[in-house]
């Protein structure tokens, strides 16, 4: 029997959490870290309560950027559950999961089902994160607006600042 426990919303809730402390005019900008902008936040993303959210984003930041192993998030995973319900299709399986919980998930599920494709933007100075949806699996960068012009315009700088200056 296969379960899917998470969804492209589930996707998106956890790289909204991976997002949620970006760097801001040179600065951190914790989403959870003033109380209004984290009932903003929850509120925007339909949740309740913040319990375990800032840790567990913090972990899986780790993790996805691969300096702690998967394991240190199995404490968020103690209290899922999945209730089975009959449907006129027949049985239908409901979950019980924290939203702390349903990031580990989604977090699994991109690992198992989209190997490689959630990871940090490339840019150093960047805290975001990325779910590359491309074909080539390619991305680099969180926003090729943002980042990606950045990065380009600071090596044609290099490169135009060695001519002139090499020469």
């Amino acid at each position: 029997m296969d379960v899917a426990v998470t969804d492209r919303q589930d996707e998106e809730f956890l790289l909204d959490l991976l997002n949620s402390a970006p760097v801001v005019e040179g600065q951190v900008r914790d989403e959870f870290a003033d109380d209004d902008r984290a009932r903003a936040w929850l509120q925007a993303h339909g949740v309740d309560d913040a319990t375990d959210l800032v840790a567990v984003r913090d972990l899986l930041q780790d993790v996805v950027r691969g300096t702690r192993p998967p394991t240190v998030l199995a404490p968020y995973l103690a209290e899922v559950t999945m209730r089975p319900t009959m449907t006129p299709d027949g049985v239908s399986w409901e979950l019980g999961a924290s939203p702390a919980a349903r990031a580990v998930l989604a977090w699994d599920a991109l690992r198992v089902n989209s190997p490689g494709r959630l990871r940090a933007c490339a840019n150093d100075e960047c805290r975001l994160f990325l779910i590359d949806r491309s074909k080539p699996n390619t991305a680099r960068w969180c926003s090729m607006a943002i980042c990606g012009n950045r990065m380009k315009a600071r090596r044609h700088y290099r490169r135009a600042k060695g001519v002139h200056t090499g020469g």
